[in-house]
């Protein structure tokens, strides 16, 4: 049994993996509401609207655990992800199904006891709760998980529309959420103006704010139907907080590349019989943008994942792959230079990017010449880093001719000498094996099909 690190903070329960399989184990502490919430008619009724991942119960011997009631194994999440890789509206989708799920729950005598946004995964295009362990017999008392909904999703959707939208990268440094406080000082003052927002989140951030220098903090009990009216409310709030993301660069790459139809058919083509003779079943695509060449991997069955740096390339994959039900592709903020970190107790609660799951093929495309010259990394470094996350690797080398590495260099001094096609084979040839190589058809550049060399067998 190897028991995930992060799972250590509710004593309902926790998750441990056995040959590869992820499993949860119920504790005897928490029998009486999982008893009741697979009873109520509750978890059908989530499992029917696929609002959380289903599970079956196993049979299992207790060696010895006096803790243990139950062993459930739930459905294989494809990829995990974390609301600081998210773009805007994955998070307010996340936030959404939160509040459906609570405000389901009390009709049937539930509620839910926390609301962490990593309660909170996406599979096939759409996000779905993952935390069984979640729902408890509702009482009298305010939701319990209020304030932390509010830190997880509110605070950052506001300061995301109201200030910058890269101020969701603030996840990475407050893991519980954002503290209300803080939002409440860096959202302008017109906010204050919104009856909503003034409630949710400057009113509550003065309200804890009081309360933390006093043992005694006063509750007033709630009925289920003034509770719903809270959970309504925020619905509202959230449903009315709207991103409009500007053009950026990346955003509109595949707009203003130089790339000529005929080129980008041909670079197309080249990938997908690529792919063929990898034969995968997982795929990282790495600078993805609007995921046109990912589509390529994820219409053929390959499980993908679509990585980015900028989020308005990232947003608009998203609502792509929404209003058109695709399910094998899951759209991430990454910056590959600085890539999602290890973080929370003993930098253990979060994987970073690395430490999780690999795929089996990784694509670079469009991508080498912003590693090695926009950010001075040695072809070495870029090999060893492709070699320890995939089997095969997709790259295309993009050389110094090509009018987008002209762009970069107009604003830099050129100290690249060895960012050359000779010097590119040779340093990957030390990590992979090229199995392919063919120039893209009315364009300078060249894509290369390549296999980890630790990876095949002589």
């Amino acid at each position: 049994m190897e028991k995930e690190k992060s799972s250590y903070k509710d004593p309902s329960g926790f998750v441990y993996k056995k040959d590869g399989v992820v499993y949860r184990q119920i504790n005897k502490c928490y029998k009486e509401n999982y008893d009741f919430f697979m009873q109520c008619g509750l978890y059908k009724k989530l499992v029917e609207k696929k609002y959380i991942v289903a599970h079956e119960e196993i049979e299992t011997d207790e060696n010895g655990d006096n803790e243990l009631y139950k062993i459930i194994r739930p459905q294989k999440i494809d990829f995990v992800s974390y609301c600081y890789e998210w773009s805007f509206s994955m998070l307010k989708d996340a936030a959404l199904l939160t509040l459906k799920i609570q405000m389901l729950a009390l009709k049937y005598g539930m509620s839910l006891k926390d609301a962490s946004a990593y309660n909170i995964q996406f599979q096939d295009g759409r996000p779905v709760f993952i935390d069984t362990l979640s729902f408890e017999k509702c009482n009298e008392k305010p939701w319990v998980a209020y304030g932390q909904f509010c830190r997880h999703f509110l605070a950052p959707l506001l300061l995301m529309v109201y200030c910058d939208v890269r101020l969701q990268s603030l996840l990475k440094n407050y893991i519980d959420g954002i503290p209300l406080d803080l939002a409440s000082r860096m959202l302008p003052w017109r906010t204050k103006l919104n009856f909503a927002i003034m409630l949710h989140i400057h009113m509550h951030a003065a309200m804890q704010s009081k309360y933390e220098s006093t043992s005694v903090k006063k509750e007033s009990n709630l009925s289920v139907e003034q509770k719903t009216v809270i959970i309504e409310n925020l619905i509202d709030l959230i449903k009315s907080i709207k991103w409009k993301p500007q053009d950026t660069e990346w955003g509109d790459y595949y707009t203003f590349t130089n790339y000529s139809d005929k080129a980008m058919e041909d670079k197309a083509q080249i990938v997908s019989r690529f792919l063929d003779i990898a034969s995968v079943k997982t795929c990282w695509d790495l600078g993805a943008n609007n995921g046109y060449f990912t589509r390529i991997a994820s219409n053929k069955g390959i499980k993908s994942a679509a990585f980015d740096i900028d989020a308005v390339a990232a947003e608009k994959n998203y609502l792509y792959i929404k209003n058109n039900k695709e399910k094998n592709i899951l759209p991430l903020l990454c910056d590959l230079t600085n890539p999602s970190p290890s973080i929370g107790w003993n930098c253990e609660e979060r994987d970073s990017l690395v430490a999780r799951e690999h795929p089996q093929l990784a694509m670079a495309l469009a991508l080498i010449h912003h590693l090695a010259i926009s950010n001075n990394l040695p072809f070495s470094k870029i090999a060893e880093f492709f070699a320890g996350i995939c089997e095969y690797l997709i790259i295309e080398f993009v050389p110094k001719t090509d009018s987008k590495v002209k762009i970069l260099l107009s604003t830099r001094e050129d100290i690249f000498e060895q960012y050359d096609i000779e010097s590119f084979e040779k340093y990957f040839s030390n990590s992979f094996a090229i199995l392919a190589k063919e120039q893209i058809k009315d364009s300078e550049r060249t894509l290369y099909l390549m296999k980890n060399l630790s990876l095949i067998h002589i």
